[in-house]
């Protein structure tokens, strides 16, 4: 067996943690389920249903995305990373020197094929700019989150409304393909959704609050402070909540999904820059409140096809 040969497992082991395999439904799902609503399950005037463009669609939100998405963090935030004790386990993973120039190769050839099948079946579904405008915008955010040059992670505020988009943009760029016709309860969904994932970000952020001013990153947090921080994260969850009531029934019924999140932060309600590390813990349940977020949503959702 040559050194090659034997790197390999470590190699694929080492792509396979960073691309957070925890968090592949986070944007697979909003894409899935919005398509089969927009392609006429539920939504008025939905396109068509393609099963080709759904299955591609969840396989390249599934994985590629997210190896694209936290595979480019890992590479450029490794200096960071390095100093930060969370890394190194479902919260991040630390990829060594010798594996960035293969994961970055890993996210150009997975994802590129991807996107030109989507590309395509965007022009056969008939709702081929739209698509391509919106898929643009999710690939971008991807990118320009961490790529030197952009780093929009680093930028206050810009930072939370880009790793929104991350996990919002699956679920519009499914209704794009699919194309129905946007009503004022769609986009209420949106707005409920893009304010869910600045709160989730904005949160996450309290917990590195000394670390990143110790290295000289900005974010949301090292702004306005930890507990200002957790303040907005706990307003965007309630707003998130309104945003919801404004959806046909049953989506009011799913703006008890906020409750749980907004619970999760207040804990830390007076929290100290000092003490911001603490907040951790409530990151951690933070990734286990998504999959019951994601089981209320499914039953509403399903509730949703069957009376539309």
């Amino acid at each position: 067996m040559n050194a090659s040969t034997a790197s390999r497992p470590s190699t694929m082991r080492a792509l396979f943690v960073s691309s957070r395999p925890i968090s592949w439904v986070n944007t697979a799902y909003p894409f899935g389920a919005a398509y089969l609503l927009g392609s006429g399950v539920g939504v008025e005037g939905g396109g068509g249903f393609s099963l080709a463009a759904f299955i591609v669609g969840v396989v390249y939100f599934l994985v590629p995305y997210n190896l694209a998405m936290y595979g480019i963090n890992d590479v450029f935030d490794y200096e960071s990373d390095l100093r930060n004790p969370r890394k190194g386990g479902v919260e991040g993973a630390l990829l060594d020197k010798s594996v960035h120039r293969t994961t970055l190769w890993a996210v150009v050839v997975t994802n590129v094929p991807f996107l030109v099948a989507l590309v395509l079946l965007g022009a056969a579904s008939g709702n081929g700019p739209w698509s391509w405008l919106v898929l643009a915008i999710s690939v971008f955010a991807v990118l320009a989150y961490s790529a030197p040059g952009l780093r929009f992670k680093e930028k206050p505020f810009l930072d939370s409304l880009t790793s929104s988009t991350h996990f919002v943009s699956p679920a519009v760029y499914g209704l794009a393909l699919a194309g129905p016709h946007w009503t004022g309860q769609l986009v209420a969904v949106c707005i409920a959704f893009f304010l869910w994932g600045v709160a989730s970000h904005a949160f996450g952020a309290v917990q590195d609050v000394l670390a990143d001013r110790a290295g000289g990153i900005g974010s949301v947090a090292t702004v306005i402070g930890a507990r200002a921080t957790v303040r907005l994260a706990f307003v965007a969850y309630l707003v998130a909540g309104v945003a919801l009531l404004f959806s046909a029934f049953p989506g009011p019924i799913a703006a008890v999904v906020v409750i749980p999140y907004a619970c999760n932060v207040l804990p830390w309600w007076n929290v100290t820059d000092a003490d911001a590390e603490s907040a951790n813990a409530g990151w951690k349940r933070f990734l286990w409140i998504n999959y019951l977020a994601g089981f209320i949503v499914t039953m509403a959702l399903i509730a949703y096809a069957f009376t539309h």
